[in-house]
């Protein structure tokens, strides 16, 4: 079983297109129904159903397609090996992020992984919570870095660094002027939230479970940027990580409300494969998280402590 046909077969499964299929490989079309022709015939089976307008992968091509994935990342893990062997880091990296971690977490550690190892190519896919762990199990990404919950037995998931989140107001918010809040004081409220399946919705939800809290109204928004911008309008109250809101809070666009006796902590965790767990460039990764986080966090907590009291 080649590899080159290996590649074709999963582009194909993805783009679900013989055209694009052969535009992303930069080979023939004919190449492309060349090489499934050859691993249909060198399995004994179909592995799509071919239509005028479509192209629908058969129950055996999803069998193929899930070890074909594993394949690939053995032996682009071969290659990094031999790479390694030669003292060289090189080869590509994917990498999947939740919405905050990918946009607040992330950045300074591709800097410092660019610069460490300018010979590694780097791919970050950015989603949210629930989309990283299925990124993950169908080894879309090599590693998943998420907030919120997993409890997954195909994966390997193991705990990087501690966020704290906040309730957090516009600077002219009533409620700023009667801290520290009990829950009642929460009561009939206007929200603003991340969507279903993100981590920080996922303990938003909780908050309003534990607290019995009902809501005036609930303002959906798929991106941390949104939120923010939506609650210094003065739209409603939002639950956000420490790491979100550092720079509105220093400059006075945002206010945290402290409900009493209350604290939302959570863990940002990394998850991958246990086919990518000795995975060089994988590892590499997730040396930096943890000795990048293991002193940062202490900073952020303290930074976000000056603003909250």
């Amino acid at each position: 079983m080649q590899l080159d046909a290996l590649k074709t077969f999963i582009t194909l499964v993805e783009v679900n297109n013989f055209t694009k299929t052969s535009e992303i490989l930069h080979i023939s079309q004919p190449s492309v129904s060349l090489h499934i022709k050859n691993l249909e015939q060198e399995l004994q089976t179909t592995l799509f159903i071919r239509s005028p307008k479509s192209v629908q992968i058969t129950p055996t091509g999803e069998i193929l397609y899930k070890r074909a994935k594993q394949i690939m990342a053995i032996a682009e893990a071969a290659k990094e090996d031999i790479a390694a062997y030669h003292q060289e880091v090189q080869g590509t990296l994917v990498i999947g992020a939740s919405f905050t971690i990918g946009e607040y977490i992330l950045p300074p550690i591709i800097a410092s992984l660019q610069q460490q190892f300018p010979q590694l190519e780097l791919q970050i896919i950015i989603g949210n919570t629930k989309e990283i762990i299925q990124y993950t199990k169908l080894l879309q990404v090599d590693i998943g870095l998420i907030e919120g919950q997993a409890h997954d037995n195909e994966l390997v998931i193991k705990p990087f660094m501690q966020d704290e989140l906040f309730i957090v107001s516009d600077s002219k918010h009533p409620l700023t002027k009667q801290q520290p809040l009990t829950a009642d004081k929460l009561q009939q409220q206007s929200w603003v939230a991340r969507e279903e399946g993100s981590g920080t919705r996922y303990y938003l939800d909780h908050l309003f479970r534990a607290n019995g809290l009902q809501i005036h109204s609930l303002l959906t928004i798929s991106s941390n940027q949104g939120v923010k911008e939506s609650v210094m309008q003065g739209l409603g109250l939002s639950l956000l990580s420490a790491c979100v809101i550092e720079r509105e809070l220093k400059n006075g666009d945002m206010t945290i409300l402290r409900l009493e006796g209350q604290h939302f902590m959570r863990t940002f965790s990394y998850l991958c494969s246990p086919t990518m767990k000795n995975k060089r460039n994988v590892d590499i990764l997730i040396d930096i998280l943890i000795k990048k986080h293991s002193d940062s966090f202490l900073v952020a907590k303290l930074f976000l402590w000056f603003f909250s009291y």
